[in-house]
C-alpha cells in the first residue's frame, strides 16, 4: 500500500499533470492507495468540484484511514524529534499515518518529510517533472 501525500491528490485533479501518469503505473503494477484522514482534509479544502472529489476517492478506493491515538503519539514524536517546528505538525501527523501503518508515503513535498526518514518514515519521494 502506498499512502499519497495531498499534492499528488491535487495532481490527479490537475489537467495535464505529469503525475498522473506516475500514479497510473503504480495502480497498473496493483498497487493499492491510500489516504489519511489529514490527507483527505486537506484535499477537501479545495477547489474542487464533488465530481473530481469523488474521482479521487474512487481511485484510492475509499481507503481513507483514520488519526488515531496511535497515530497522535507518533506525530508528537515526530515534532519533538525534528525540533518542534512551527507549521510542521499536519506533516508529523501525515508522516504518523503511514508509519504506523508500514507503508510508504509517496510525496513531492520531498523537503517537508526527509526530516521524517531517519525516525523511520519510508519515503516514496515523486520527482517533480518539468
Amino acid at each position: 500500500m502506498i499512502h499519497l501525500d495531498t499534492n499528488l491528490l491535487i495532481d490527479l485533479v490537475t489537467i495535464g499533470s505529469p503525475h498522473i501518469a506516475v500514479i497510473r503505473q503504480w495502480l497498473e503494477a496493483g498497487e493499492e492507495l491510500a489516504v489519511s484522514a489529514i490527507v483527505w482534509s486537506e484535499f477537501l479544502n479545495g477547489p474542487h468540484t464533488k465530481q473530481q472529489k469523488d474521482a479521487v476517492q474512487a481511485i484510492v478506493e475509499g481507503r481513507i484511514l483514520d488519526f488515531t491515538v496511535k497515530e497522535a503519539e507518533q506525530a508528537s514524536r515526530l515534532f519533538h524529534y525534528t525540533g518542534r517546528k512551527r507549521g510542521s505538525h499536519a506533516d508529523c501527523m501525515i508522516a504518523a499515518c503511514a508509519m504506523t501503518k508500514d507503508t510508504q508515503l509517496a510525496t513531492r513535498n520531498i523537503g517537508d518529510f526527509e526530516k521524517f526518514v531517519p525516525h523511520g518514515l519510508k519515503m516514496l519521494a515523486v520527482a517533480t517533472v518539468a
